[in-house]
C-alpha cells in the first residue's frame, strides 16, 4: 500500500481464498480511503480476487507484468512486485479496465475455449491419419485414395481389420480406425459446443448474427 504521493505505506500477505480476501479488504479499509488496487493478471490468476474486491466497491486496476528489463534491475520479489503495482496506478502507467469476468460474454469465452481446443485435437488427428496414410500398405491406400475427409473418416471408422498386429497392414489398419473414431467423438464434441453458443451469441449479439453471412462462429470471436 502506498499513499497518494507514493510513499510506502505497508505490505502483507494474505490467502487466495475468501477469508484471506476479506481480510485483504479489511486491511485496505483501516489504513485509509482506498482509491484504487493494481492488480495483475485480472482475467486470469487475478479474477477471483478483482470480482470480490469489485463487489466490495473498490476500483480495480490492470497492472502489466514487470518487463525482464525492470526484473533484472530490482530483482523478483513478491514485495517488490506488489509495490510496484500501486505504483504503476499512481503514475498512471496503469490505466486498463478489467475485463468482465461475470455474464454471458464469459459463459461464450468459456465454451469457446473448449470448441478452440477440440477444432486443433480435429486438425492434429486428421493430419496424424494422412501421415499414416503415406506408410500404409498400398493395397489399403488403392481403397482410400482420393476420398473427401468425411468419406474417408467415416470408411475407416467403419472397417475391422483382423489378423496379427505384428503385421504392419493390420497395425496400419487398426491406428487408422481409431484415430478416424477419435476424430468423429472431436466432430461430435464442436457440434455440440456450437449448439451450446448459438443461443447464447444470439442472446449477446443479436444485431451481429442478423448479418448476412455472419454465423454462431464468427460472431462469438468478436
Amino acid at each position: 500500500m502506498i499513499d497518494s504521493v507514493g510513499r510506502h505505506l505497508d505490505t502483507q500477505p494474505f490467502d487466495t481464498n475468501p477469508d484471506g480476501y476479506e481480510q485483504l479488504v479489511a486491511w485496505l479499509r483501516a489504513q485509509s480511503e482506498v482509491i484504487a488496487v493494481g492488480m495483475e493478471g485480472t482475467g486470469a490468476y487475478g479474477a477471483e480476487i478483482t470480482r470480490f474486491l469489485t463487489a466490495s466497491g473498490i476500483t480495480v486496476v490492470e497492472v502489466d507484468r514487470p518487463d525482464r528489463k525492470a526484473r533484472r534491475a530490482h530483482g523478483k520479489s513478491d514485495p517488490i512486485e506488489a509495490y510496484a503495482a500501486p505504483t504503476a496506478v499512481l503514475s498512471g502507467r496503469a490505466s486498463g479496465t478489467p475485463r468482465s469476468r461475470d455474464g454471458v460474454v464469459v459463459a461464450i469465452r468459456a465454451l469457446r475455449g473448449v470448441r478452440r481446443s477440440a477444432v486443433t485435437a480435429r486438425a492434429q488427428t486428421i493430419n496424424q491419419i494422412r501421415a499414416l496414410m503415406v506408410t500404409a500398405p498400398s493395397a489399403l491406400l488403392d481403397k482410400l485414395r482420393g476420398l473427401p475427409t468425411g468419406l474417408l473418416i467415416d470408411t475407416l471408422a467403419w472397417t475391422r481389420p483382423t489378423g496379427d498386429l505384428a503385421d504392419p497392414s493390420c497395425a496400419a489398419k487398426t491406428s487408422l480406425r481409431r484415430l478416424a473414431r477419435r476424430y468423429q467423438t472431436l466432430q461430435q464434441e464442436i457440434e455440440e459446443v456450437d449448439a451450446d453458443l448459438a443461443p447464447l451469441v444470439t442472446w449477446a449479439a443479436p444485431g451481429l448474427v442478423a448479418l448476412p453471412g455472419v454465423g454462431t462462429e464468427t460472431a462469438g470471436n468478436r
